[in-house]
C-alpha cells in the first residue's frame, strides 16, 4: 500500500489500473450509461459508485464467508487463494479478484447473493457468465463454480468450463474498452450477448429441517403470512421448471452445460 493512503483509497486507485471480472460484466452487457460510468471510474475522472446503501450488494458481502464455508461443507471440497488478486501473466491491465479457488480442481470460485424472485439457474449463468469466463481467463482454469445462496434460504452451486470462443470476444471487447480509457474516446457497446447456456442437472434438496435462516438471522423477522406465501410461490416455480424441461422449449447452445446442484436451506 501507498504510504499515507488509507485502504478503501488504495483500493480504489488500484482498481482503475486493471479490468476486473465485475468490470467484464458491465463491457459485456447491453447498459450504455454503465459502460460509461465505468470509462470515467478508469480514467479517474469520477469515483467509483458508493455502494455502503446498496442492501443486495451489502447483503452479498455479508454472507460471502457463509457462502464459502457452506460450498465446503456440502461439496467435500476445501477452497484456497481467498480474495485473492491476480494479473493475467501478458495483458496486464487484466486482472481477477478471486473469491476463492477449488483446491482439488483449480476450478475458480465465485459466491453470490441474489433475491429469490428474480433467481433462476438459467438466469444466474448467463448473469455471470462473462465474469466467470474473464476470470478463468486470467488464471488460466479451466472450470469455474458458481455458489448462489438467494433471500429465499436456496442454496445453488452451478458449475461451468471455459469457453474459448467466448473468452476471445470478451478479451476483444476488454481491449477495445482500455485503449479508449488510455485515449479518451467513448466506449460503445460491444454487442455480444452471453451464449444461451444448457443446465445438464438439477438435484433439490429439502434441508427445511436445518432452520438455516434462524440459524444465521436471528435477528431477522419471520412473517407466517410471508412465507407461506413464498413456499407456494416456490412450488408453483418448480412445478412450471418441471414442465419445461419436459417439452424442451428453451433453445440451448450444447457448447455451454452448466452442472447444477442445490439445496433447499
Amino acid at each position: 500500500m501507498q504510504e499515507g493512503l488509507p485502504k478503501s483509497r488504495f483500493d480504489r486507485l488500484n482498481r482503475r489500473s486493471f479490468i476486473g471480472g465485475s468490470d467484464a460484466r458491465v463491457i459485456m452487457g447491453d447498459d450504455e450509461a454503465a459502460l460509461l460510468r465505468l470509462w470515467r471510474e478508469k480514467r479517474g475522472e469520477v469515483e467509483p459508485e458508493d455502494l455502503s446503501g446498496n442492501l443486495i450488494v451489502q447483503l452479498g458481502l455479508a454472507t460471502e464467508d457463509l457462502n464459502r464455508r457452506w460450498y465446503e461443507a456440502n461439496t467435500g471440497q476445501i477452497l484456497t487463494d481467498l480474495q485473492q488478486q491476480v494479473r493475467h501473466p501478458t495483458l496486464r491491465w487484466m486482472a481477477a479478484t478471486l473469491d476463492g479457488r477449488v483446491e482439488a480442481t483449480g476450478a475458480v470460485f465465485e459466491g453470490k447473493f441474489m433475491l429469490p424472485w428474480s433467481f433462476s439457474e438459467q438466469m444466474a449463468a448467463e448473469k455471470y457468465m462473462p465474469q466467470l469466463q474473464h476470470n478463468m481467463w486470467v488464471v488460466a482454469a479451466q472450470s469455474a463454480v458458481l455458489s448462489v445462496i438467494t433471500g429465499g434460504g436456496k442454496w445453488v452451486e452451478i458449475e461451468t468450463h471455459a469457453d474459448p470462443l467466448y473468452q476471445h470476444l470478451i478479451v476483444t471487447a476488454e481491449r477495445k474498452f482500455w485503449r479508449c480509457v488510455e485515449s479518451g474516446e467513448p466506449p460503445r457497446l460491444f454487442g455480444v450477448g452471453p451464449p444461451k447456456t444448457r443446465i445438464e442437472a438439477v438435484r433439490i434438496v429439502d434441508m427445511e429441517h436445518l432452520k438455516f435462516m434462524g440459524r444465521i438471522g436471528r435477528n431477522l423477522p419471520q412473517h407466517p403470512t410471508s412465507l407461506s406465501g413464498a413456499r407456494a410461490r416456490q412450488g408453483r416455480a418448480k412445478s412450471a421448471n418441471a414442465g419445461r424441461c419436459q417439452e424442451g422449449d428453451w433453445t440451448w447452445r450444447p457448447r455451454q452445460a452448466f452442472k447444477v446442484r442445490g439445496d433447499q436451506l
